[in-house]
């Protein structure tokens, strides 16, 4: 104690029973918890006491010591006033340990009859829901495609059904028909209206010129059935992904696109050839360019933003290169597995002929089994090589594209801080053209430079609102982007790997089935 101060009265019988009993009970009834850590100890036998430094060095560490039932006996035997120790705060601990397990949700199984997983509607993260647009029940099928005409002027059909909960919709269930350019049409429209807000517009199928000349060109359906089937599961994959948003999905534009009947308005800026396509291609490459000379170059008081925008970047530049690079090996792969099967089918041609020709009997039967075995595992080497290409290579492929579509928010976040700051930098120059005009007292033109001043006063107040609002938006779909990312990645792998693990069963299965057969020789 300090010199002067006068310790608080109490008698030394039961200064005596503290030092003797209750000497480490303080620190016993220590408790863990956080709250109850800031809370003041409660005074003892009605004193008020505030322990010292000594004290204080003496206690530490004593809410680590573990409590024994007869400790709590004899504390609230010699501390008669004190309210007994209770369970409650240990039973509170126990059930938030037990809220807070995580537990994995299984994602809703795809309904489209597609070999390729759908991303699911539903959000993995039930918290997201307070932040979020309420969400309701949609589920998006493209279940057939069609030809329409004939030779470079035909063009493929998409049949769309949709059944929603969602009331925006005039109707539960719609069925309707529409082109590949119906779905670029879509697309621009939500990338004009939402990324300047900063939303994610997941990206639509790229055109493919060769590949739909090949289809306009072909005369029989299964020359072209395989890039139909890739570009219909594609498509699929992009409604899925704009109706699991929740702005998105009630986009006025998006439920038209779902429910109107008959033909839309031609987008005529979606070909790859026009004139729109030609000047969308220099807009890209001068957006580009300037992507390269733009840097937010931010105050102290956005340090801790920037620091957060910056690392972001940087992980989705890394994520996109990782992305692209796993994206060429796994098509390389399946490429593998392909030309795997077509050898096995050759393989065992060459063995039933064999077989044919050969003499001694159980020899024949044997090469006869094999060529059988060999046709079963080039099934298998072909299922293989589609789960490679339609789980993986096609997942990771969507994935480049939607790093791009992130790239272009972080970029129109840019956008705005340039425009908010020109606008600043336009009313200092309007300020400093008033004070000019004030000293050379020119009063006529000092009310129109005023105004002016107004004018650009709202502008930059504008800008900075704007600035912050794309800011936050980017922020919320960011963390919603990288939940869907994670689940989209577990499930494809998770069936990706069932259909391996099956065709390996299968594999050893037939391998086990003809062993027989070759110990049979004699």
């Amino acid at each position: 104690m300090a010199d002067g101060v006068e310790p608080p009265p109490f008698d030394n019988d039961e200064e005596d029973v503290k030092e003797d009993d209750d000497l480490f009970s303080d620190a016993k009834e220590k408790p863990s918890s956080p709250e109850t850590e800031k809370s003041p100890d409660p005074p003892h036998n009605g004193v008020d006491h505030t322990p010292d430094d000594d004290i204080d060095e003496l206690f530490k560490g004593g809410s680590s010591e573990i409590k024994l039932d007869s400790d709590e006996e004899n504390e609230v035997q010699d501390n008669g006033d004190k309210a007994p120790v209770s369970s409650k705060p240990e039973k509170a601990l126990a059930s938030q340990a037990k809220e807070s397990t995580p537990q994995i949700l299984v994602s809703q199984a795809t309904t489209a009859k597609t070999k390729v997983a759908a991303p699911s509607l539903k959000s993995v993260d039930p918290s997201d829901s307070t932040d979020e647009k309420e969400a309701y029940e949609m589920e998006i099928k493209i279940t057939e495609s069609s030809k329409m005409g004939e030779g470079m002027s035909a063009y493929i059909v998409y049949k769309i059904i949709t059944k929603t909960s969602n009331p925006a919709y005039r109707r539960p269930t719609n069925a309707v028909l529409r082109r590949f350019s119906d779905f670029l049409g879509l697309h621009a429209k939500l990338v004009e209206k939402h990324v300047p807000l900063g939303i994610i517009v997941p990206p639509a199928p790229e055109k493919s010129v060769l590949g739909m000349t090949k289809v306009k060109m072909s005369k029989e359906e299964s020359g072209s059935s395989d890039f139909v089937e890739r570009r219909r599961a594609a498509l699929e994959r992009f409604l899925v992904r704009t109706a699991a948003h929740p702005t998105l999905a009630s986009d006025p534009d998006f439920i038209e696109f779902l429910e109107k009947d008959g033909d839309l308005p031609k987008s005529t800026s979606t070909s790859a050839l026009s004139g729109a396509g030609v000047m969308r291609l220099f807009h890209k490459v001068g957006e580009s360019l300037e992507k390269i000379t733009l840097k937010v170059d931010e105050s102290d008081e956005w340090n801790q933003e920037v620091e957060w925008f910056e690392e972001k970047q940087q992980q989705v530049e890394a994520l996109d290169i990782q992305l692209r690079k796993l994206h060429n090996n796994i098509e390389t792969l399946s490429i593998h597995r392909k030309e795997l099967s077509q050898s096995t089918a050759i393989f065992a041609k060459s063995a039933a002929m064999l077989g044919n020709v050969e003499e001694h009997t159980a020899l024949s039967r044997a090469l006869s089994q094999l060529a059988e075995t060999e046709e079963k595992i080039e099934l298998l080497h072909k299922e293989q090589s589609e789960a490679d290409f339609f789980l993986m290579a096609e997942l990771m492929k969507d994935y480049v594209a939607l790093m791009g579509a992130v790239k272009d928010v972080f970029h129109e976040r840019i956008k705005t801080y340039k425009v908010w700051k020109d606008a600043e930098s336009t009313l200092a120059k309007k300020r400093d053209a008033k004070v000019k005009l004030e000293m050379q007292n020119k009063l006529d033109k000092i009310t129109q430079a005023q105004a002016e001043i107004t004018e650009w006063e709202q502008k930059v107040e504008k800008g900075q609102e704007d600035f912050e609002t794309i800011s936050k938006n980017i922020k919320k779909e960011m963390s919603r982007f990288e939940k869907l990312r994670v689940n989209d990645f577990r499930d494809n792998v998770i069936k990706y790997l069932e259909i391996l693990m099956d065709n390996q069963e299968k594999l050893i299965k037939y391998w086990e089935t003809f062993l027989p057969e070759a110990k049979a020789i004699a």
